[in-house]
């Protein structure tokens, strides 16, 4: 029976088997240690000379990195012992050899970035790629978890459209038999169909955006969950919104703490992630900005954080806003014309949609996005017209409002960037396990 490497403090004194490869190896006259990674977690494995047959040391001498393995041995509790989790080490009794690996072309030496990513099918298997994916599967998990008790139903939706969801500008197109469609942008329009059946849902998939962006937040393949509530308005769903991020850092600070101690990520930066989250509107975001930037003594941070009412705010607007806070903050109140057609504008301020961008902290900005959605078929229609939409296209989504319309509002949230503020790392490809960029497309 093979163990994994997470379960070895259930087996202290025992002799176990496990299946892996070797991350790493080390000699020391007598002593082989043995680095072996199972999937699970990384384990020290010593070879004590006189515990094996002359030809076991020999080969575990020898052995290069990334060969694939068995190994027998007692498990020993210490707390000295490195590894992932760590604590636990594999005094061997025996070594099979299942593949002798070639020269591994990543060792411990600095590579560019672009070697690495020509590599990135190898580099994941690295000890900071497989954390930082560990953490990605946990923060996909808890969002369906934390969706599923909450009463919403996942209803999946199609890649393949026939018209956009935020404008003609970043979408790919691609030949559909005699006519032409475009990956989806987002699921939300049919999300929104959804609701009048179930009431609450939420598509998750990979959402495309042909965005010429070569910033470490954007990536033109990534995944966004998307919920949809019916009888919602924005200020209801900025509770749902901070409830579903608290929980999704709670449980990825319980089940990740090995993968986020491996990547220097301080825990007491994510340990207060708890509703209530602050809020301010898009005015009094300009008006800190614009704080800021006279504050500061930066020729080009005055530069980076010039803004006048009404421009949508780049990363430097984002950063410098949540440097303000210890927790994500809601923007809300952005102006109608930087949003989607679809969003509700408010009473009386036609010029100012019913929005919110939630900005997480430490400079890692928007990770979601969202909005009441216009319930009036005829404003739909005029936006429609406003935007120059073909209206066609658009022919169903008017009519949901037709049938019974109730206010309903709805979110996007990106799992690569919720994942790279969660991990603390600087770019959004590493929270994808083959980001797809705008010059990237291999491996």
């Amino acid at each position: 029976m093979v163990t994994r490497i997470t379960e070895l403090s259930e087996h202290i004194g025992e002799s176990v088997t496990l299946q892996g490869w070797l991350y790493a190896r080390t000699d020391k006259g007598k002593l082989v240690f043995m680095q072996v990674r199972d999937g699970t977690g990384i384990a020290q494995c010593v070879i004590f000379k006189r515990d094996v047959d002359e030809a076991t040391f020999e080969t575990a001498l020898r052995l290069p990195q990334e060969s694939s393995l068995t190994v027998t041995g007692i498990v020993r509790a210490d707390q000295r012992a490195p590894g992932v989790p760590g604590g636990y080490e594999l005094s061997v009794q025996s070594l099979q050899v299942i593949q002798k690996a070639e020269e591994y072309p990543i060792g411990p030496k600095e590579h560019g970035v672009e070697f690495l990513m020509d590599n990135r099918h190898l580099w994941i298997r690295s000890s900071r790629q497989w954390a930082i994916l560990h953490v990605r599967a946990t923060v996909m998990r808890a969002i369906r978890a934390w969706l599923d008790r909450n009463g919403y139903i996942e209803v999946s939706t199609p890649i393949l459209t026939p018209a956009a969801a935020e404008g003609t500008t970043n979408l790919f197109e691609v030949g559909y038999f005699d006519d032409r469609a475009y990956l989806a942008q987002t699921g939300q329009l049919y999300n929104e169909a959804d609701i009048f059946a179930f009431s609450r849902v939420y598509c998750f998939g990979p959402t495309f955006r042909a965005e010429k962006s070569k910033t470490r937040r954007h990536l033109t393949e990534f995944w966004m969950v998307e919920p949809e509530v019916a009888f919602c308005t924005l200020e209801q769903l900025l509770e749902v919104e901070e409830q579903l991020v608290s929980y999704i850092v709670q449980t990825a600070l319980k089940e990740n703490a090995s993968e986020l101690k491996l990547l220097g990520r301080d825990p007491a930066k994510l340990a207060n992630m708890a509703p209530p989250f602050p809020r301010i509107t898009y005015d009094d975001a300009v008006a800190k900005l614009k704080e800021l930037q006279a504050a500061s003594s930066d020729a080009e941070q005055k530069q980076l954080l010039d803004i006048t009412w009404g421009m949508d705010f780049g990363a430097p607007h984002e950063s410098a806003l949540t440097q303000l806070y210890d927790k994500p903050v809601f923007v809300t109140g952005f102006p109608s014309a930087v949003k989607a057609f679809y969003m509700e504008p408010y009473p009386g301020r036609p010029e100012v949609c019913k929005s919110a961008d939630l900005l997480a902290p430490e400079g890692y900005g928007e990770i979601i996005g969202g909005s009441e959605r216009i319930s009036d078929p005829d404003l739909l229609l005029k936006r429609i017209h406003d935007q120059n939409l073909p209206e066609a296209a658009y022919k169903w989504y008017i009519e949901l409002r037709q049938y019974g319309s109730v206010p309903h509002s709805g979110f996007g949230m990106g799992v690569e960037r919720t994942v790279a503020w969660i991990c603390g790392i600087e770019h959004v490809r590493e929270a994808s396990p083959f980001p797809r960029l705008l010059n990237r497309l291999y491996p």
